[in-house]
């Protein structure tokens, strides 16, 4: 479907409309439309998958962008990664130019929480948001003692998220569901359920192996995702061969987290092992580090205003205002040994 969203405000004089592919909601958003598309592109050519690795910050995210990834995963886990904890539900949700899904979790309380947590993910900017049938506290779904909600709370949860979606800003519906737990048919029950309510793609957390991933794909006809965990629950197959399965979207939860883990105690290991012998070791230069978190541009954009002004001030005479340059000089003098 193709939505049209025209503005007939006053300026400019002439209607603005513009078209997004693909739309669904009431309010047409281009980055869910882009995602929905890149989804379905993938879904309909077996030799197509999205995969991306699941950010955990806005750097992380920034440089996954970097990275020529089609979209961003921001997962609950990763996030809760960041504050020290485990996923288990006590962490909720930044913006890139690449369309963003995030993690709803079970959506924080009753359908009606569901379906305003869907609407608070649209506005803040989320291209789409998964949304499971897991009791509250979640668990992450390759740990233990995790359980799922009836079918009839997992059925409205879901319909809540299509209907925040329907009738406000559009958003991509990922379904999760957690049911593996319990039996194979009541997996896929919940899927298919999920599918005729609306959602725009399903989620089968931890299908064990390729024979069970075949089944999902023959069972559920509707675009899904697979969930790759470095020694996970789920056979470790390649992004070729899910998209060859019938995957449209692949993502690796754990591959930034423990990236971060091997180098931070590799480094606090070297850096302990330097203090007794001589300089710490040299992981990146100062200016890679600074252009690295984006102090480069906002630099640049320092110097582009202060340029501005101060030419206003000497047009108005005011000489008693210096340019902002203490960051930039504080970085350098810093990465030269003089610390002020």
């Amino acid at each position: 479907m193709t939505s049209s969203y025209s503005d007939n405000v006053p300026y400019p004089p002439e209607t603005v409309t513009l078209t997004f592919p693909n739309s669904r909601g009431r309010l047409p958003s281009a980055q869910a439309s882009r995602l929905r598309s890149m989804m379905l592109e993938a879904w309909a050519d077996k030799a197509k998958i999205l995969g991306t690795p699941c950010s955990y910050d806005a750097l992380s995210s920034r440089l996954v962008e970097e990275a020529g990834f089609p979209f961003l995963f921001l997962s609950g886990y990763t996030v809760a990664s960041t504050h020290g904890l485990p996923d288990t539900g006590y962490i909720i949700m930044q913006q890139v130019s690449i369309p963003i899904m995030v993690d709803g979790d079970t959506g924080y309380g009753s359908p009606l929480n569901v379906k305003r947590t869907v609407e608070s993910f649209a506005l803040a900017g989320a291209a789409g948001v998964m949304v499971e049938d897991q009791t509250w506290p979640k668990r992450c779904g390759h740990t233990k003692e995790k359980s799922v909600v009836s079918r009839e709370e997992a059925f409205a949860r879901i319909q809540a998220a299509c209907d925040a979606r329907d009738n406000s800003l559009d958003i991509l519906i990922l379904a999760r569901t957690d049911s593996l737990v319990l039996v194979w048919d009541e997996a896929v029950c919940h899927a298919q359920e999920f599918q005729r309510i609306g959602a725009d793609a399903v989620f089968v957390e931890a299908l064990p192996d390729r024979a069970a991933m075949e089944r999902a794909i023959k069972e559920i006809r509707v675009p899904m995702m697979a969930n790759i965990i470095e020694g996970g629950l789920t056979e470790n197959l390649s992004a070729v061969e899910l998209a060859e399965l019938g995957f449209a979207v692949v993502v690796y939860p754990f591959t930034l987290v423990a990236a971060k883990l091997k180098s931070i105690r590799e480094m606090l290991r070297a850096l302990k092992g330097s203090m007794s012998v001589g300089a710490p070791p040299m992981i990146l230069s100062a200016e890679d580090v600074c252009k690295g978190v984006g102090f480069t541009q906002y630099w640049d954009l320092e110097r582009k205003y202060a340029g501005a002004v101060e030419g206003k001030e000497e047009a108005n005479g005011d000489t008693g205002v210096i340019g902002s340059t203490e960051i930039e000089d504080g970085c350098h003098s810093e990465a030269n040994g003089k610390v002020h």
